[in-house]
């Protein structure tokens, strides 16, 4: 018998959790519920995100950076020396694992902007993030995978258990968590383009399609990003640094812009919230993400997550005690809380927007 096996274009898994209280909360809870989901993804890609594993060099920019070769290191590290104060420069420790072949060179550095380079106002924030920029545009060879403080990302081209002991996850202690496993799609499956996406604290775990990544990039290129990962959710990150970060929007404004209501929905509302959102929709149209997805997204103040707006794509919640889980299927939060006190499907469009407790 014939088969006509065609790709899963759903098959992408994602999953997240948060203390409201700051427990940190070691690696190996992230890799068994992302590793659960293993027939999500194909060994092109995975990831993690975690928040708070820096508490050394907390007051530092933690650039993760993967080299091509020796020279684009020598090149980058050029550059940062004449810009930034560097505090610390290491290897970022890895674990032999038989199917990793090739990696790149990964090295990480803590980092601060030198004063004398703060001029015309501009702040630090601002400065990595022309730094971080030019030299994924410029520097050939050099990619700079995470660049906030108190935070990395841990990311490549295998399945999540390979990556997980590649990067010895289990080793570190957050008190956010991301992970990520990838069927690649439209892009290449390639370690720079495996999730999550990260811009200053912003990551990013997706699962979908952006079909409006056209509009989006050329929309975020007015404001001097540069998108050259090959992928759609590269818009996602910047979309939230220049929302929240620049434009000053609260997170959940920000994710209404993201995934606006339709039309029809707005003109049935009263009058003050159909002004309201009238207003949002005409000001960032090109903002609008399109397409079936469902995004998580961490900052060092919380764990957001969001469906497109006819929720294509699945996500559930769930709570237990301080701790709030997001995933792409349930059993992915029961595999590592068995008995939560709640969970639910988040609406459609609707983000759940959960923020530690600063106490």
């Amino acid at each position: 018998m014939n088969h006509n096996f065609q790709k899963d274009i759903a098959g992408c898994g994602l999953t997240g959790i948060i203390s409201r209280k700051k427990r940190r909360l070691d690696g190996s809870l992230i890799k068994n519920s992302l590793c659960l989901m293993r027939d999500r993804g194909n060994g092109l890609g995975a990831g993690y995100a975690a928040y708070g594993i820096y508490p050394d060099f907390e007051d530092f920019y933690a650039f993760h950076v993967m080299y091509d070769d020796r020279t684009s290191r020598m090149e980058m590290e050029e550059h940062l020396k004449d810009s930034y104060d560097v505090e610390k420069i290491e290897e970022i420790p890895t674990f032999p694992v038989k199917s990793i072949v090739i990696s790149p060179l990964l090295v990480r550095y803590f980092v601060k902007p030198k004063k004398g380079r703060l001029v015309g106002g501009i702040s630090e924030d601002d400065f990595v993030v022309k730094t971080v920029m030019k030299v994924n545009s410029e520097i050939e060879g050099a990619y700079v995978f995470s660049s906030g403080k108190n935070m990395g990302v841990f990311k490549g081209v295998g399945n999540p258990k390979e990556i997980a002991e590649f990067y010895r996850i289990e080793e570190y202690e957050g008190y956010i968590w991301t992970g990520h496993t990838r069927f690649p799609t439209n892009t290449p499956g390639w370690w720079g383009g495996a999730h999550p996406f990260t811009l200053l604290d912003w990551s990013i775990v997706h699962n979908g399609e952006i079909s409006s990544y056209g509009i989006n990039k050329r929309y975020l290129e007015m404001y001097g990003y540069k998108l050259t990962l090959l992928t759609d959710t590269e818009v996602a990150a910047y979309l939230l640094d220049l929302l929240v970060r620049k434009h000053g929007l609260d997170i959940k404004t920000a994710c209404t812009a993201l995934a606006a209501p339709f039309w029809k929905d707005v003109d049935r509302m009263e009058d003050g919230r159909r002004e309201v959102l009238t207003a949002l929709r005409l000001t960032y149209a090109s903002a609008l993400l399109n397409g079936p997805f469902s995004l998580l997204f961490g900052h060092s103040k919380g764990l957001v997550g969001i469906n497109d707006r006819i929720k294509l794509r699945p996500l559930v919640a769930a709570t237990k005690d301080d701790l709030v889980y997001m995933a792409s299927e349930e059993s992915a939060i029961r595999e590592i809380c068995s008995a939560p006190d709640s969970v639910w499907a988040p609406r459609a469009g609707e983000p759940v927007v959960v923020e530690v407790s600063e106490e």
